[in-house]
């Protein structure tokens, strides 16, 4: 066994570097984050050959003491903390006073830097095996300029693990694309081969914030996005979540802030699949540019060496309100925020498509209102023939019309019977009453509602409609009854770890909430005696397993709620008006009032879309007018 030494200076920095530097992004967080820490303003980065060649970042912040620039580069030396309370209160982005030392060690590394109090500004450098700093004069304005070149070159092993160039700066402009989401208050520019690919000014006011976002994360996602910003207990969340109609295929549109930091959180990423959990179709990601402003003092970022975990002081707290506030807002969107961007473009152009003279939706001589005849057939046979009569219907003597229609339970629960004419419905188009979704006027195929509304044309799928009114009504009821219970009549025995009966003992209550009757009757084994009564037919093993792993996990869980509401969404797609039903205008138009009034009613339940919009200017390029 060889005799215990002390490592050189730069051995040990070049082990650290190996946490700290895995790639010419590694470098570019670091010494970005430095910059922002310094106050900086503007931050410009420049590489070359994906940051491999050369990486160049300059700041307007504070600079450094000509004094302190030998100590910039050493080992475990910092300016952002003092003390222990300092440590567990950390508000700077960097901290752990090695990230200098480390990128020194790996690459050839030159930092110059200039205080408002100094007349010139200085330059240090290291080299050699005991890294000794050497310092010279320099030109440089206020602020600080670090370069590191030839990335790796003394540790050619390391260097073989880069990919090629264009995956290096793909990473590196990911690095600088977090960085700007995080500070609006900065400006920030990035140059790859002397070719400019950002440049970003600060963000002050709402709408340059916008702009920010729709630069980096595109235009689709801000108008498709909706504003969160919430309080409660010491915390605030803020930020753009995305519609669950504008979902990814990966999860490469998901940026979380802790008060300025970018993270990838178990806890956080655990809160936001549940909000978005009925409205995502299968296996897509919901997209997020979000903040979250906690007191420093109750998180804790020194979990991991590249600071992108952290730990919350109380995670239930945070989790639940994350998932609250998501939640809350994906269920309060209606169609009129969607149909907000479309009303505007069509209230702006200078004349309204109509149709042709003669045709369905013509305009009566002398009346400014639109009226169509009422539907030829339905389900329960083909209306008797006759002149139709056409009357002046308003949207609060509709909404009458349509609740007496599904006073027996909505669409799908009348019996068939013999179908009187209905009145043809005539409202003003683009009116003050006229609601999101317009007004039907016919059915396609059985299976869709076509309607009009000042917006353009609007296509239905009444079952996926319907099968989420019915969804919704039944977890309002069933929230309304509380979840209860039945005993099993031979309790369940299971095996289990000593963990997990543990868990069992120290959550009996939760698990009590959830409907679920558990008793430890071993040092590994438990006994079911409930279970929820809905939940009768479920593998009530698989159950409590995937309860008992989610309490471990995450100290919590919904998965009997999960359960529950997979169930209610089976029982609400097999009661909900099928295709090929022929439905009666008052009926089409009483879906669309419950849309709108229903949550989440631009998904079904599987997270399939309800309706879509086709514009009135999508409509005229189909038909080239105005050209």
């Amino acid at each position: 066994m060889p005799h215990i030494q002390l490592l050189s200076p730069r051995l040990a920095n070049q082990i650290a570097a190996g946490e700290v530097v895995e790639r010419p992004a590694s470098v570019v967080k670091e010494l970005v984050e430095n910059a922002l820490d310094a106050g900086a303003a503007r931050v410009d980065v420049d590489v070359e050959q994906g940051g491999a060649k050369l990486i160049r970042v300059r700041d307007d912040g504070s600079g450094i003491e000509e004094a302190d620039l030998p100590l910039a580069l050493s080992r475990h030396a910092t300016s952002k903390i003092l003390t222990l309370d300092d440590l567990e209160a950390v508000a700077s982005l960097g901290f752990r006073g090695e990230a200098l030392a480390s990128v020194s060690s790996v690459s050839r590394l030159t930092l110059t830097s200039r205080t408002e109090h100094q007349e010139a500004a200085a330059r240090v450098e290291v080299e050699g095996r005991d890294m000794d700093a050497h310092i010279s004069p320099a030109a440089h304005p206020v602020g600080t300029t670090v370069e590191v070149r030839d990335l790796f070159f003394n540790t050619p092993a390391r260097r073989k693990f880069l990919r090629t160039e264009k995956t290096e700066f793909n990473h590196v402009e990911e690095c600088v694309r977090r960085q700007a989401l995080g500070r609006f208050d900065t400006g920030f520019t990035l140059r790859h081969n002397q070719r400019v690919v950002h440049s970003l000014r600060p963000a002050e006011t709402d709408l340059d914030k916008e702009r920010r976002i729709g630069s980096l994360c595109g235009q689709q996602f801000i108008d498709n996005a909706v504003v969160i910003d919430a309080e409660a207990t010491g915390l605030r969340l803020w930020g753009w979540v995305a519609l669950p109609t504008f979902s990814r295929s990966q999860a490469d549109l998901q940026y979380f802030f802790v008060n300025g930091r970018v993270i990838r959180d178990k806890l956080v990423a655990h809160a936001v699949r549940q909000a978005y959990r009925d409205v995502l179709y299968n296996n897509r990601h919901p997209a997020f540019v979000l903040y979250l402003e906690v007191d420093p003092a109750t998180v804790d970022v020194n979990v991991h060496p590249t600071k992108h975990e952290v730990r919350f002081r109380d995670g239930r707290l945070v989790h639940d309100f994350i998932f609250r506030t998501l939640h809350r807002a994906l269920a309060d969107v209606r169609p009129t925020d969607h149909l907000r961007g479309a009303s505007a473009q069509s209230f702006g152009r200078e004349a309204v498509a109509a149709p042709a003279a003669g045709s369905v939706g013509e305009p009566a001589a002398g009346n400014s209102s639109w009226s169509w005849p009422a539907p030829s057939g339905s389900a329960d046979g083909p209306v008797p023939a006759g002149p139709q009569r056409q009357q002046e219907w308003r949207a609060s003597d509709q909404m009458g019309f349509y609740q007496s229609l599904n006073e027996g339970g909505g669409v799908a629960s009348r019996e068939p019977h013999t179908v009187a004419p209905t009145p043809a419905i005539t409202p003003a188009v683009g009116g003050a009453e006229e609601p999101p979704l317009g007004y039907a006027i016919a059915q396609l195929h059985g299976i869709y509602i076509l309607s009009q509304s000042h917006a353009g044309m609007i296509v239905v799928d009444m079952h996926a409609a319907h099968e989420r009114i019915t969804y919704e009504r039944m977890k309002r009821a069933l929230a309304e009854q509380d979840l209860k219970s039945q005993p099993l009549l031979v309790p369940l025995s299971l095996a289990v770890s000593q963990k997990e009966a543990a868990v069992t003992e120290s959550h009996g209550e939760e698990l009590q909430q959830l409907g679920l009757q558990i008793e430890r009757i071993g040092p590994e084994t438990l006994a079911v005696r409930q279970v929820p009564a809905l939940l009768r037919g479920a593998d009530t093993e698989q159950l409590v397993r995937d309860v008992l792993a989610d309490l471990i996990e995450h100290g919590q869980s919904d998965r009997v709620e999960a359960v529950t509401h997979e169930l209610l969404g089976t029982m609400a797609c097999h009661g909900s008006v099928r295709a090929n039903r022929q439905l009666t205008i008052p009926e089409m138009n009483s879906l669309l009032r419950d849309m709108e009034a229903t949550e989440r009613s631009g998904q079904c339940n599987h997270g399939r879309p309800t309706w879509t919009l086709v514009t009135l200017s999508e409509l005229d390029k189909l038909f080239l007018r105005g050209r």
